[in-house]
């Protein structure tokens, strides 16, 4: 997996940067009124208020608690996952993989 974005916590959410190849943005990771048992934990929204993907609260095989990622976009050509996993002191990576991770 490649890291494609860091990110801190930020009251009830997480904020950082995006950045691959193509795409560099400003985003946020903002908890989502769930209406549903399926329904996302988080929304992710760029700084302009678009939403690009959603998270789910998981956890690991060790007991470690992600988010699992889902990204996309017209301009993508394809949906992009992702895990958001802590790093150190307080941080957050957020690691890209080719194919969906559960």
């Amino acid at each position: 997996m490649a890291n494609i974005g860091t990110f801190t916590t930020l009251n009830d959410g997480f904020t950082g940067t995006l950045q691959t190849l193509t795409l560099k943005a400003k985003v946020a990771f903002v908890p989502n009124d769930k209406s549903t048992a399926n329904a996302p934990d988080f929304r992710i929204l760029t700084s302009g208020g678009v939403e690009i993907g959603a998270a789910w609260q998981k956890l690991s095989q060790n007991d470690r608690p992600y988010l699992s990622v889902t990204l996309d976009d017209p301009a993508f050509p394809a949906t992009v996952y992702a895990r958001l996993l802590e790093g150190s002191e307080g941080s957050h990576l957020l690691m890209w993989s080719r194919s969906k991770t559960e």
